[in-house]
Formats: C-alpha cells, sequence, structure tokens
C-alpha cells in the first residue's frame, strides 16, 4: 500500500465526524457496498470457492436475536474469506412457512368474516402470494440493518419455480426408489388447523390435569374387573383392550380373558406386554391404540383393532353413544360423569400434573391421532447421514455434538412429510379413476379427469434440499459446479436433527448425481463440510428468551440503541461452539464503548499523522514499535486459528484485549512521547501507529464491519475495507528483548500509579520525582515515557524526597523517589482517611465480636465462619495500613 502524505491523514481525521453516530451512516455505508457489487459471486472465478446458504427464515416472522447471531457468524465468516481472496457466495432467501403463512392468511380472512373454502384453493393461494409479495421485504429491511453480506442477486425461496422444480424431481426419484410411501400411522394432529404438524411444532408443557380411576368389567367384586387410571377418559370410547405387565401376580389369571366396557357394551381383551408398569396406579393400563403413541405401538404388537374415535375437529364421531358430536374435552367430562354415575370412577378425580403437547402455531393441546398420510423410509438415507459424519467426509463443530447427532440418526423413525393444508408444495401424486396411482415429475402432465393429491409436503421436505436447490438442482448450473458442496452450514444446536438431519439426508441421496459431481472426480458430494452448531441466546442472567418471560430482545432495538456493530460483536464475542451465551445491556454498552474507543484512538492516529505503509527498517524503530509489531503477528495468528476452529469469542477476545489494552492505553500513550521527540521518529512512529491500526481495522472487519469501514477508509485512503487484502503474517522473528523491556516499563509505570492511587494524589497531580536504576534496568529509553504516562516532572534545585517506591522488574530494580510535598492536601486527605479508619473499625470489631460469640461458632456452617474470619482478617490489616499512613502524615 502506498503511504500518505502525513497531511493527508490529518485532512481525513478532520473528515470524519466528531464522534461515532451509527444511525447517521449505517445505512449508506450498506447500500453502498451492494451497489458496489462487493458481496456477488462470480461462478467463473477462478480463484477457491467458499459459501453459505442462508438458513431460510420464515416469510411470517421478522429476525429475533437468535437471527441475529445467526446472521452475525455466518457474515463474519464470509466477509473473511472474501478478504482472503476466495470468491464467496453467501445465498440468501426465505422458507415458505407452510401452517405458520397459511395461519396468518386465515386470520386476515376471519376479520371479514371469511374462511379460505369461502374462495376455494386456488383464489386463497393467490392470496397467500398476495400477502408474501406485501410482507416478506422485512426481514431483507433488517438484513441490511445487520450488514448482511448476501448476494442478493441470488435470492431464493422455497416456493419459487427453480425450487418447486427440485421439489417435484426428488420426489418422484424417492417415490421410484421405494423411499416414499402412503400408510395409515399416528401423527400429531392440530384440531384447530386440521393438519398433521411435526414433532418441531410441538411445544410440551406441563399442565394440571385429572386422574382418574375406572372401573371396567363387572361391578360385582365376585365377579371379573379391572381399574384403570387415566387422564383422558375421553378415549375409553376407542379403547380396544386393557394391558398388564407379563410379570405381574396380580392379573396373571387374568391374562387372555376379556373384560366388559362399561360405555360400548364390548368386551375387551386383557393382554400383557413389557411396556406397562407394574408400579403406576393400578398397574393395568386402557389401551386406545388410535390416539395414544405408546397405544399404537402395543396395539401394532398384539394386532388390535384401531378406531378412530374424533373426526379432524377433535370432536367425538363414529362410537354410536351420546357422546359423538362433543368436543373431546367436553367428553372428557360427561364421559366422567356417566361412569360417575353407574359407580365405575372408583376414587375420586385427584390433581395430576403432567407434560403435553400443544400445537406451537394454534396453542391447543395436539391430539395424537390415526390418519393416513405420505412418509419418507429413513433407514437408508439416515445411515448415510450417519456415516458421512463417522468417515470424516462432515465435520460437527463441537465434536461433542457428534454423539447427539449419531442418536438421532441411528434412531430415526420414518418421516411423515404431508399436511392437510392449501398453502406449500402440492404432492405429486394423482389417483385415477379407477384408482390409479401415478408420481409425475415437473415436466410430466397428468392424464384428463386424473386428481392430485390435496396434500402439502412438510417445510421441512423442501428446506431440506435448500444447499443444492438453490443453486439450479436438478439443473446442471455454474453455481452447482463452482459452490457445492457447500463449506459450512451455522445454525442452533436446537435444530440439528429437525433440519440438518434432513439436509443430510437428501444430500446424499443425491450424491452421486451427474450434475452434482461433474468436475469433481466424479466424488460423491456431501451438502456442507464443516457444520456448526452455536448455542442458544439467555438474557444476562441466563434464564432462555421466550414472551412469557417478558425477556425477549428484538435486535433492532439494540441496532437502533447501540449501533449494529456493538450488537455484532457482542453476539460474537459470545459464540463458542456449542455453548449458549447471555446477553443483555451491560453488553451492549461494552461493545457500544469498544467501538467508540477505536473510533477515538484512530482519529487520534490521524491527528498525528498516522498512515499505513511499509514499515520503517526495522533496526530503526524503538522497542516499543517493535513491541507492537510483533504483538500483532502474535495476534492475528490467534484470531486466525480461533477463525478457523469457529471460536468466534476467543478470536473476539483477543482482538479485544490487543485493540484496547496494548493499542489504545499503552502504544498509543507511548507513542506520544515518540511524537515529541523529533521529526525523523515522529514520522516513524506514525507509519507504525498506522500500520498496526490498518491491521487491526481489517482484522476487526468481518465482526464490525462498519466503524471499521469509515475508519480504514480515513486511515488508508482505500476504497473499501470490504475487499482489502487480510492480514497475514509478517515472517519476522519475535523481538523478545524488546517486549520484556516494555514490559517492565509497564510494571514501573503500573505502580508508580498505584502508589500515588495509594497516597491520593489526583489523576493529572504532577508529581516531582527521580528514577534510580532506569539505565541498569535496560529502561534508559524509556525515561520520557515513564515521567509521562505516571505524571512525573523534573525534580528542580529544592526537591526533598518524601516519598519511595522500589519496583523489581526482569533486569534491576528500579527506586522512585518523589516529592509530594505540595502535591497532596494534608487536611483532606487525613478526613478522607479517619473516614476511611471508622468504617474499617466497625467491620473489624463486628466479625470480632462474631467469631467470640461461642453460641453463635456452635450453629453457624464451617463455611459460613471461614468467610467471616477472612472479613475480619482484611478488616483488620486494612486498619493496620490506614493507621500508619495517619501516623506518617502527622509528622508532616
Amino acid at each position: 500500500m502506498t503511504s500518505a502524505a502525513p497531511d493527508n491523514s490529518r485532512n481525513r481525521a478532520d473528515a470524519l465526524p466528531k464522534s461515532w453516530n451509527p444511525s447517521e451512516v449505517e445505512a449508506d455505508l450498506y447500500e453502498g457496498w451492494v451497489a458496489a457489487g462487493y458481496f456477488g459471486a462470480d461462478a467463473t472465478s477462478g480463484k477457491p470457492a467458499y459459501s453459505i446458504v442462508l438458513p431460510p427464515p420464515n416469510v411470517t416472522g421478522t429476525l429475533h436475536m437468535g437471527h441475529a447471531l445467526d446472521h452475525t457468524l455466518m457474515d463474519t465468516l464470509t466477509r473473511r474469506k472474501r478478504m482472503q481472496g476466495y470468491e464467496v457466495l453467501w445465498l440468501p432467501g426465505m422458507d415458505h412457512a407452510g401452517i405458520a403463512t397459511q395461519t396468518v392468511v386465515e386470520k386476515q380472512l376471519a376479520v371479514d368474516g371469511k374462511t379460505k373454502e369461502d374462495f376455494g384453493r386456488e383464489l386463497f393461494i393467490d392470496k397467500v402470494w398476495d400477502w408474501k409479495r406485501e410482507s416478506g421485504g422485512a426481514i431483507q429491511a433488517q438484513m441490511r440493518r445487520l450488514g448482511d453480506g448476501v448476494d442478493w442477486s441470488r435470492d431464493r425461496f422455497t416456493m419459487d419455480e427453480g425450487l418447486s422444480r427440485a421439489v417435484r424431481t426428488i420426489f418422484k426419484k424417492m417415490y421410484d426408489a421405494g423411499l416414499i410411501y402412503r400408510a395409515e400411522r399416528l401423527v400429531n394432529w392440530s384440531p384447530v388447523l386440521k393438519t398433521g404438524i411435526s414433532d418441531l411444532e410441538v411445544d410440551y408443557k406441563d399442565v394440571d390435569g385429572e386422574l382418574v380411576s375406572l372401573r371396567y368389567g363387572s361391578l360385582d367384586d365376585n365377579e371379573p374387573h379391572v381399574v384403570v387410571a387415566t387422564t383422558r377418559v375421553e378415549t375409553m370410547l376407542g379403547d380396544t383392550a386393557v394391558a398388564v405387565h407379563p410379570d405381574d401376580p396380580r392379573y396373571a389369571a387374568m391374562i387372555g380373558s376379556t373384560v366388559y366396557h362399561p360405555i360400548t357394551g364390548t368386551q375387551i381383551p386383557i393382554i400383557a406386554d413389557d411396556y406397562v408398569d407394574p408400579e403406576f396406579g393400578t398397574g393395568a393400563v386402557k389401551i386406545t391404540p388410535a390416539h395414544d403413541p405408546n397405544d399404537f405401538e402395543m396395539g401394532l404388537r398384539h394386532n388390535l383393532p384401531m378406531p378412530t374415535i374424533m373426526d379432524e375437529g377433535g370432536r367425538i364421531t363414529g362410537t354410536g353413544t351420546e357422546f359423538d358430536g362433543m368436543d373431546r374435552f367436553e367428553a372428557r367430562v360427561k364421559v366422567r360423569e356417566r361412569l360417575q354415575s353407574e359407580g365405575r370412577v372408583v376414587a375420586e378425580k385427584r390433581p395430576y400434573a403432567h407434560s403435553v403437547g400443544h400445537s406451537e402455531r394454534s396453542g391447543e393441546p395436539i391430539e395424537p391421532r390415526l390418519s393416513m398420510q405420505w412418509w419418507v423410509k429413513v433407514e437408508s438415507l439416515a445411515k448415510a447421514a450417519g456415516d458421512a459424519v463417522r468417515e470424516g467426509d462432515v465435520k460437527i463443530h463441537p465434536a461433542s455434538q457428534e454423539p447427539r447427532w449419531f442418536d438421532w440418526v441411528d434412531n430415526m423413525h420414518d418421516w411423515c412429510i404431508s399436511r392437510q393444508l392449501w398453502w406449500g408444495h402440492r404432492i405429486p401424486i394423482w389417483y385415477g379413476p379407477e384408482g390409479e396411482i401415478v408420481c409425475l415429475g415437473p415436466d410430466e402432465e397428468a392424464p384428463e379427469g386424473w386428481v392430485q393429491d390435496p396434500d402439502v409436503l412438510d417445510t421441512w421436505f423442501s428446506s431440506g434440499l435448500w444447499p443444492f436447490s438453490t443453486m439450479g438442482w436438478p439443473d446442471a448450473t455454474p453455481e452447482l459446479a463452482k459452490f457445492y458442496p457447500t463449506s459450512v452450514l451455522v445454525t442452533g444446536y436446537d435444530i440439528l436433527f429437525f433440519w440438518v438431519a434432513r439436509m443430510m439426508m437428501f444430500g446424499m441421496f443425491v450424491s452421486d448425481d451427474p450434475v452434482l459431481t461433474v468436475g469433481k472426480g466424479g466424488q460423491k458430494q456431501v451438502p456442507f463440510e464443516d457444520v456448526f452448531l452455536h448455542g442458544l441466546i439467555r438474557d444476562q442472567f441466563g434464564k432462555k428468551m421466550s414472551k412469557s418471560r417478558g425477556n425477549g430482545i428484538d435486535p433492532l432495538d439494540w441496532i437502533n440503541s447501540y449501533g449494529a456493530d456493538a450488537l455484532r460483536f457482542t453476539l460474537a464475542r459470545g459464540a463458542q461452539p456449542g455453548g449458549d451465551l447471555s446477553v443483555g445491556e451491560p453488553h451492549a454498552l461494552a461493545s457500544r464503548s469498544f467501538v467508540t474507543k477505536l473510533f477515538n484512538a484512530t482519529k487520534f492516529a490521524l491527528m498525528n499523522g498516522a498512515r499505513s505503509g511499509e514499515l520503517p527498517p526495522r533496526e530503526t524503530l524503538t522497542d516499543t514499535d517493535r513491541w507492537i509489531v510483533d504483538r500483532l503477528d502474535e495476534v492475528r495468528a490467534e484470531v486466525d486459528a480461533a477463525f478457523d476452529a469457529y471460536e468466534f469469542g476467543k478470536a473476539c477476545e483477543a482482538l479485544y484485549h490487543f485493540a484496547w489494552d496494548e493499542l489504545c492505553d499503552w502504544y498509543l500513550e507511548l507513542s506520544k512521547v515518540q511524537f515529541a521527540e523529533s521529526d525523523a521518529r515522529a514520522e516513524s512512529t506514525a507509519v507504525v501507529l498506522g500500520t498496526v491500526l490498518d491491521a487491526v481495522l481489517r482484522l476487526l472487519h468481518p465482526v464490525i464491519p462498519f466503524v471499521t469501514e469509515t475508519l480504514w477508509k480515513a486511515l488508508t485512503g482505500g476504497d473499501s475495507v470490504v475487499v482489502a487484502p487480510w492480514p497475514t503474517a509478517s515472517g519476522v522473528s519475535t523481538d523478545t528483548v524488546a517486549a520484556q523491556r516494555v514490559a517492565d516499563a509497564q510494571r514501573l509505570i503500573t505502580e508508580i500509579r498505584r502508589f500515588r492511587s495509594d497516597q491520593g494524589l489526583a489523576d493529572k497531580q504532577k508529581v516531582k520525582a527521580t528514577l534510580v536504576g532506569l539505565d541498569e534496568a535496560g529502561l534508559g529509553g524509556f525515561a520520557g515515557s515513564v515521567a509521562n504516562l505516571a505524571r512525573l516532572t523534573e525534580p528542580g534545585d529544592d526537591f526533598a524526597t518524601t516519598a519511595e517506591v522500589q519496583v523489581r522488574l526482569s533486569g534491576a530494580t528500579v527506586t522512585v523517589q518523589l516529592d509530594t510535598s505540595g502535591a497532596i492536601d494534608l487536611d483532606a486527605e487525613r478526613r478522607r482517611l479517619e473516614k476511611d479508619l471508622a468504617v474499617a473499625q466497625k467491620d473489624l470489631d463486628t466479625t470480632t465480636a462474631k467469631l467470640g460469640n461461642e453460641a453463635f461458632l456452635a450453629k453457624a456452617p464451617q463455611q459460613v465462619v471461614d468467610k467471616i474470619t477472612g472479613r475480619r482478617d482484611v478488616a483488620a490489616a486494612e486498619v493496620a495500613r490506614i493507621g500508619a499512613r495517619l501516623a506518617e502524615l502527622s509528622g508532616k
């Protein structure tokens, strides 16, 4: 980089605002980056490729703190790789969010007293598309506020034409391979939404229910009967058996017999199954295979009938009883009342807290329901997903998450992919007039008169294709050839199974597709090479953020208050592989202070002519210069290693402490003396300071892009730090002697400052002093710096030593002789010390009295006694110290 003249640096300092106000510059900076095409990816480039596909947020929502964390980490990775010379693709997009989106639009229609049925399927879908076009831009606006460096020209939507083609293509491939089938199975059913829902859309909540004990069989104690306990009395209308444990002696004689069902009047069998817990309740359980997952499995094992007793809306149906037509909760009460009137409630109902699944979208308790659905046979797909990690083709970070991954994929159940909705990818199955079934690909037409399956696919089906469908699959595209497989998937560990597993299964299913392997030696391709799993966002007290707790934080609120850089630095600084992170206002304030510190430091540097350029010959540099340049080398290596290992927090900590503690608090202060020494030394210092700042701004840019862009352009005159080269190693060996001298100087200055504070000297009060042994300690060149930073002045003819400090350093001991006469207001100092002495004496008296109280000591835990003893010792030392200082002052 060509050095700019010092006066140009000062001019650029004047061009900077008086203070950093992010709201005034962030939007323009971002739009400037987009207009310049910095985030566009060139699939024909000869550079090495680096690619990330954005986990698509739901089109219905807005970005929460979890999204902000995701986006910050991905933007950090892609910005750094771009600076390292990679051709970077960060591909954005959104998910159509089947249930969530349909629910939003249905609620809008309900305001006018309408339902989707009033419009019909096609017109309703048109309305959903209208809503998407009107409301879908909210997330994109938030992404711009965050500073997301995505390639907007490649923005995708899970229901756009290209992705729809991919969905139909892979469905047919899997159907033809026997991996997709239709069967009647138990699913999570939402009576409000009238559709099956995924496990991810079920929230489990502890509720206070009623445990009711019911008598089946005869009311005569001498005749066969059995008592069962249940929280769902209404489901007894669908009972087809009573189960007991095969080794339970209480029921051994009844196994294989039948018992009278008190409502239906039928005889149902008593079966034996190891699943039954003989210690729970009476040791006998009612079996309703069509409305309970565990009962369903027992029903399969024992070949039991599975009557469905509720319709899609959760109303009792088909039982032939007076309860038909009742809502399930009303029926729960009415069935119990009838049984109670017949003397079959053998124990009063009692409260029973238990976990109940609720629909995430509609809020009502879900109903396990036997339903005809479409399924994916996952065994071979899950094995391939597991093997990809076992064989090292995909690496999970942190590795501690691998056991959870294997536990999931090695025990996965077949996946229900059909939803009873209108909004979504319609299942590409057609039924003929004679019961024929055909699966059609995207370029195939159904025969006239054939009817398409009314269901749509689970949203996870289309989002599971995201890594390759967004790049044009099933067609051969330059993007697939260049950027697939993607480099890393960044997401929270909480959706490791629901989304990551599905992408892995689909990715491995098409791993040998020629479209994906062309130009890559025909090797099978995984969807991503690394999976980085971060933790969940918690509040500053470690509590999980939620609407019910009221502790959620809108990332836009923080951007408005503190700036995007402060938000991003807070999140990245707390992010470690697999670990949750706590954030609160104090963290955001600290990050804003760091940004402000960086701004002020750079402005000071520019005011003193700092500029980036080729460093002067090393032998002409001072110890201080060599130290800061060498520390930069060390920190750069530490930051690179941390980013490569996805240890964002570690990288941010290293940069924070180097920039604040070493560069700003020490080098900038030490450089003030060098600027004043001579023109040659000032010139050299300006280049060293500017060059180090240049590198620091580039190292920080991926995390805090806005302030670093502003400062870097002012410092270097360059076009943009977005496309500036990433700092690399200098190749120069560390000067350990210079580093030790600087460390000794820092220690000396710190000890003098500590002594001044103990003496009650004001921070800006200068004190006459002499330094003895400075040359022997190798610090002769630091005399001016020590005097400047420790606020010391020349002794003068009237100098009289009133205090002395000895500081042992690595090479020798330096004695600091000070003349504090006239520097201290003795009366004010005595008053302050007497006040402090009274506080310390009171603490000493209180703790001594407690430790002398035998009754207290007999009852108090040892750790309490130890704590009080420690307080007493500290108070005693403080009383002695203050007393000695007062005695010293009494002679003055």
